[in-house]
């Protein structure tokens, strides 16, 4: 067995590989001085519940950059999958606790966790095109959980003014040492109650909209990552087709 075979076979990694980096990101968000645009001052008035989304890209300092009440009552929905135990124990030992599951892995327990974490007044954060896309397209589940728990959906971005993008789905962004790294609070909004599939579907576009204008996604962006997520799509119809041919 090779060795990233044997990687492969890891469920788990020691906390103590992860002690290091993430040190240094908290240390890193302190240098910087995280710019926050908060016009109503949410990180100051500490009023949870929320259904907070941000894109699966922009993770990457997600864990770092608030205060530490916000992390120790932040619940982020993670993968139920191997990826998706490192995420969560980062996550843990920066602060963020975790609701294991995911559109496709774990879909109840995750909806049930979050139901539980949003009564016991704790943030439930959502990378709403995770885990694995298509990119910048809001997934149902957080529309549908704050509608059903009449709770407010908070669009939330942390945008760098550079970055490396990985050559993932998602275009992972991990800023450059010299880049500004602002957060931006988007103006949370309640999703009606018992909702027809046709008008939950109007408010997902809606929560997509305003998620992609924090983000300052733009529409040459969203055009890329429709192509792509195309491209992605005739692969596997071609895989699949070749399988089928043996």
């Amino acid at each position: 067995m090779s060795l990233k075979d044997q990687f492969r076979n890891v469920q788990k990694l020691p906390d103590w590989i992860y002690w290091i980096p993430i040190h240094l990101l908290f240390l890193i968000c302190r240098l910087k001085r995280i710019r926050f645009v908060d016009p109503d001052g949410r990180v100051k008035l500490k009023d949870p519940p929320y259904v907070m989304v941000t894109w699966h890209n922009r993770l990457f300092m997600f864990p770092f950059v608030f205060p530490k009440w916000h992390r120790n009552h932040t619940m982020a929905v993670i993968s139920a999958s191997r990826d998706g135990q490192y995420i969560a124990d980062i996550a843990r030992i920066a602060g963020v606790g975790s609701v294991r599951g995911s559109t496709k892995k774990g879909a109840l327990n995750a909806l049930l966790g979050a139901e539980r974490e949003l009564k016991n007044g704790n943030y439930v954060a959502f990378t709403p095109d995770g885990p694995r896309g298509p990119r910048y397209h809001m997934s149902i589940g957080p529309v549908y959980l704050a509608s059903k728990e009449q709770v407010r959906l908070l669009p939330l971005a942390i945008n760098y003014s550079s970055y490396w993008a990985l050559k993932s789905w998602d275009g992972f962004r991990i800023p450059k040492p010299w880049a500004k790294i602002t957060v931006v609070i988007g103006d949370p909004f309640l999703v009606p109650p018992d909702l027809s599939p046709e008008e939950l579907e109007k408010w997902r576009v809606l929560a997509e909209d305003r998620l992609n204008a924090v983000s300052e996604v733009t529409d040459e962006e969203k055009r890329q990552a429709a192509e792509a997520e195309q491209q992605r799509l005739a692969r596997r119809a071609a895989k699949l087709a070749k399988r089928g041919q043996q």
